[in-house]
């Protein structure tokens, strides 16, 4: 048996309280060469993703969510359910491909098997074709994806790391709907104690984040929740452009990428006659609490941070400055860790309940999610084709204007957006500004390497020795 934390089970309680929430993340491997048949690709999947025990299990739910949900195995899994084929409608470009990535991802999962969908897209040009894996967020978050989309190359989980091969448990005799009236018993026991020693300290933590999701910013009558179909876009960058800035500055590709996103937007705001200010853009950053896990075990070991970007700066190293000094207070990732451990404390009858009251309250503080992932630093194959580009897909109906996921894959960073179709800015100009940003950080940082060099290499005064 496998139950969901509270953190993952989240995900399913959000979606449940708003029917235009979707909330699958995906990865996109772009490869080069041509398609394999079907019955080749299927052979092939159903060998690579056997050691992942949570593609394999269904979602059960408690009776009256006394308990998390729990994870059990399918005993009627097969996996032709879970591949799928869909072709680019003409003309294949870019914008083509993102369109119908979007229509993919924005379709729900069906409960009534594992949550996850690997689609094979075809009608590209230059014979190049793309696998789409498609999983729920609560069995996986954005490292999980690129672990799941890894063991589908021919380097299999290697790619990242060396791992072991776990099969999956039996099915559990005590899982399913059952009702246990020992298990009902326990359950609100351990609520009556929890509730009785940890109110307070829970009340304390929980009402400090709460208070940052639903306190509004300055652009709330702009932000809101998002009602709409979504947009997607990605960005390509030089990983080698990104670290010659780490370098010069002394900060971490997230930091980078973090003020190329607050770049963006600033330049949004002053586009539309905005003036940024201190509190204009409130992100979500997932903060990573778990050391490096077996590549088989892919769920969710992240809390959060709320903190605002400093969009109100104008000089572009000054932001990356700041940023890199709040990213790296160690009080922030403690407070987001001390939160995470309580919720997990909390009965979770009333984390349902709770998460279901918030998703119907008016979302008027994030401006944007943002996480990075590091991924594969070779170039992978599958079945001998090589894989061009790797993409990251955030949730494409998250109540947030905009979300946006990093991923490096060999010598490129790439930012995946998927933001409001009816809002303004779209997914195509957010990319279009965090490209943007990236330049004016390097073109900052070459200045600074030339001064340093120029004071290095300064000649010798007439009569010095």
């Amino acid at each position: 048996m496998d139950r969901l934390s509270t953190v993952e089970a989240s995900f399913l309680e959000a979606e449940d309280a708003d029917r235009h929430l979707s909330m699958a993340i995906g990865a996109l491997a772009v490869i080069d060469g041509p398609g394999p048949g079907r019955d080749e690709l299927i052979v092939a999947l159903s060998d690579r993703l056997g050691s992942v025990p949570r593609l394999r299990q269904v979602v059960h739910q408690r009776p009256l969510q006394v308990a998390a949900p729990e994870l059990v195995v399918d005993n009627n899994f097969d996996i032709t359910h879970h591949v799928r084929w869909a072709v680019v409608p003409q003309p294949a470009d870019e914008s083509a491909l993102f369109r119908t990535v979007t229509d993919l991802m924005e379709r729900r999962l069906d409960r009534d098997h594992p949550l996850w969908e690997c689609w094979v897209i075809e009608g590209l040009p230059e014979r190049r074709w793309v696998v789409l894996l498609k999983i729920h967020h609560c069995l996986a978050d954005e490292v999980g994806a690129i672990r799941v989309l890894t063991s589908i190359s021919d380097a299999g989980t290697g790619a990242l790391h060396e791992t072991r091969v776990v099969e999956p448990p039996p099915p559990s005799k005590a899982s399913g709907l059952k009702v246990n009236p020992l298990t009902w018993a326990r359950e609100i026991w351990r609520a009556s104690l929890v509730g009785t020693e940890m109110a307070g300290q829970t009340a304390r933590e929980t009402g400090k984040f709460v208070a940052g999701l639903l306190s509004p910013n300055a652009d709330a009558q702009r932000q809101g929740q998002v009602a709409g179909t979504r947009g997607y876009s990605a960005v390509r960058v030089s990983l080698k452009d990104v670290d010659t800035v780490c370098e010069v500055f002394g900060v971490t590709r997230n930091d980078v990428t973090l003020a190329a996103i607050t770049d963006s937007f600033r330049a949004v705001l002053l586009r539309h006659g905005q003036q940024p200010r201190r509190n204009s853009l409130r992100t979500l950053i997932p903060v990573s609490m778990g050391s490096p896990e077996p590549m088989d075990r892919i769920d969710i070991r992240a809390s959060a941070m709320l903190p605002f970007l400093p969009i109100e700066q104008k000089d572009p190293v000054k932001r990356l400055r700041v940023i890199h000094a709040r990213q790296n207070r160690p009080e922030g990732s403690a407070a987001a860790h001390n939160a995470d451990g309580l919720a997990d404390h909390l009965p979770f009858m009333l984390s349902a309940w709770s998460i279901r009251l918030l998703m119907r309250l008016p979302q008027r503080s994030i401006v944007t999610l943002a996480a990075y992932v590091p991924g594969p630093r070779q170039r992978l194959q599958v079945l001998g084709r090589p894989v061009e580009m790797l993409l990251p897909i955030p949730p494409t109906a998250a109540p947030l204007s905009t979300v946006v996921s990093t991923l490096s894959y060999v010598d490129e960073l790439v930012l995946g957006i998927s933001a409001d179709a009816d809002a303004t800015p779209d997914a195509d100009e957010i990319a279009g500004g965090i490209e943007l940003g990236v330049a004016r950080l390097l073109a900052r940082a070459l200045t600074r390497r030339r001064s340093r060099t120029k004071r290095v290499r300064r000649p010798a005064q007439p009569g010095s020795r």
